[in-house]
C-alpha cells in the first residue's frame, strides 16, 4: 500500500516561481507520454500543436476573491459559505473573537472545530464584495510578494467564488485559445470553486487516511452532452488543471450542481478525461497523488526530477506539463 511519503521529491527553493512569466507563451512545457514514458521539453507556445481536431478543452471558468483577511497578528481566510455563516481557516483566532475589518465588515468566530476549520458570522454583510474591498489576494504561502489581481486570475475567469486559483488555466492566453479553437477544438467551461479540497496537505501517513474536502462544482447541460458526445465518437477530453478533471471525474461529466469530494489514487480507474494540462505540485500533495495516478508514480517522479534538473520552475507561477 502506498504511502503519503512515496510522493515525495526534493525541490530547491530557488525553483519556486515567485512571479508569473510574461509573456506566457515562454513558459517551458513537458509533454509526458504515459505509454511511451517519453519526456519532451517544449514551450507553452507550442501547446495547441499536440491538440488536434475532436479534441474538447475543458476549463475552470471560476474567479478568485480576496479571501484572506487580517487584524493584526490575526489572519482569517474564508473558503466556502456554510448555510448563514462561512467557514474558514485562521491564524491566532480562536473561538469567540471578533474581528472588525471595517464599520460594516465584522466577523464573529461561531464554532471552532477539532480540524482547525471555523464557523464564521458576518451577520448579513455582502461578504464576498466586502473581501474584495478589505482583503488580499489568496495566494499560498509559498509566494511572498503579493502579485496583481490579474497575475492571480485566469483570462476567462468568470464565476466569483475561489479562495485560490485554478492555475494551470494561468498558461492560457487569448492567443492561445483562439488558435487552439481555429484547430477545431471544442473548448467547454465547467465550474469548481476551489477550496479545502485543492490545497489542504495530507497530513496523514496513510493516504486512505485523508479526508478530502468538499467543493462546490457545476457541469450544465449542453456542456455534458458535449463532453459525453465527443467520447463516444472517439475525442480526447482534454482537462486543463486538476480542478477540471476533479469535478469530470466526479460527476462523470453528467450535469450537475452541488458537493465533490473525490480523491483521485493510485487504483483510481478515469472515466472520461484523456489528457491533462497542469502544473508541477507539492510534494505529498493530493494534487501529485492525482497526476501520479493518471500516469503512474514512477514516471510523474521522473519528469519531476528531470523538470528540477533543467530548471522548470514549480507551483502555482511555474511551468507546465501536459500528460497524454
Amino acid at each position: 500500500m502506498l504511502k503519503t511519503s512515496d510522493f515525495n521529491y526534493h525541490l530547491p527553493l530557488s525553483r519556486i516561481a515567485q512571479t508569473p512569466m510574461h509573456p506566457h507563451e515562454k513558459e517551458k512545457l513537458m509533454v509526458v507520454d504515459r505509454k511511451t514514458g517519453m519526456l519532451t521539453h517544449t514551450h507553452i507556445a507550442d501547446f495547441p500543436d499536440y491538440l488536434r481536431k475532436g479534441d474538447v478543452l475543458v476549463i475552470n471558468n471560476t474567479k478568485v476573491f480576496h479571501a484572506r483577511l487580517k487584524q493584526g497578528n490575526k489572519e482569517l481566510f474564508l473558503v466556502r459559505p456554510r448555510g448563514d455563516f462561512w467557514e474558514a481557516i485562521g491564524r491566532n483566532i480562536k473561538q469567540g473573537d471578533m474581528l472588525k475589518f471595517s464599520e460594516n465588515f465584522i466577523a464573529e468566530i461561531q464554532e471552532k472545530k477539532a480540524d482547525g476549520t471555523l464557523l464564521v458570522d458576518f451577520g448579513k454583510s455582502d461578504v464576498i464584495s466586502l473581501a474584495n474591498t478589505f482583503g488580499e489576494v489568496p495566494v499560498p504561502p509559498y509566494i511572498h510578494t503579493l502579485p496583481k489581481d490579474s497575475d492571480y486570475q485566469t483570462v476567462y475567469a468568470k464565476y466569483v467564488g475561489s479562495v485560490a486559483a485554478p492555475t494551470a488555466g494561468f498558461h492560457l492566453t487569448k492567443s492561445l485559445l483562439q488558435k487552439i479553437k481555429d484547430k477545431g477544438v471544442k473548448i467547454l467551461e465547467i465550474t469548481l470553486h476551489v477550496g479545502l479540497g485543492t490545497f489542504m496537505p495530507i497530513k496523514t501517513d496513510s493516504l486512505d487516511a485523508h479526508i478530502m474536502h468538499s467543493e462546490w462544482v457545476e457541469v450544465l447541460p449542453d456542456v455534458s452532452e458535449k463532453i459525453l458526445c465527443a467520447k463516444k465518437e472517439g475525442g480526447r477530453i482534454v482537462a486543463i488543471g486538476t480542478t477540471t478533471v476533479r469535478t469530470l471525474e466526479g460527476t462523470k461529466a453528467k450535469p450537475f450542481t452541488g458537493d465533490v469530494n473525490l480523491f483521485i489514487q493510485p487504483g483510481y480507474k478515469f472515466k472520461i478525461v484523456d489528457a491533462m494540462l497542469t502544473n508541477f505540485h507539492l510534494p505529498k500533495s493530493t494534487l501529485i497523488v492525482l497526476v501520479s495516478t493518471f500516469a503512474n508514480r514512477e514516471l510523474i517522479l521522473k519528469a519531476y526530477n528531470e523538470a528540477v534538473a533543467n530548471n522548470y520552475r514549480f507551483y502555482s507561477f511555474g511551468d507546465a506539463m501536459f500528460i497524454v
